[in-house]
């Protein structure tokens, strides 16, 4: 990628009129259907984006955004959609292992 490409994506990323006017960021979509891959990258996201406490509330323990952050929402909505439950998701923020590997779904007989 040449130094201009980078530049125009930089550009174009920083520049939203939605962060200068407080405009809350939409969600990031969902996959059509969960992989496995989608389940390690969702496991990723919630462990990494955890809350933590502070002095100001609870922010994102990796970019000290409010939680939970963008990234957070949509790991949980991915492992929600693979079929694991609020606790089992709770369980896997508390271990704190980015690459916990989540077991298949259960398939009908």
């Amino acid at each position: 990628m040449s130094s201009s490409t980078a530049h125009r994506v930089r550009g174009a990323a920083s520049s939203g009129a939605g962060e200068a006017s407080g405009e809350v960021l939409r969600d990031i979509p969902l996959p059509p259907y969960v992989t496995g891959e989608d389940t390690q990258f969702a496991v990723r996201a919630v462990v990494v984006h955890a809350p933590r406490r502070w002095s100001g509330g609870v922010v994102c323990r990796n970019d000290a955004s409010p939680h939970p952050c963008r990234l957070h929402r949509w790991g949980t909505r991915v492992l929600a959609l693979r079929g694991l439950r609020a606790a089992e998701i709770d369980a896997l923020i508390e271990r704190g292992d980015p690459t916990a590997v989540v077991p298949p779904p259960d398939r009908p007989a």
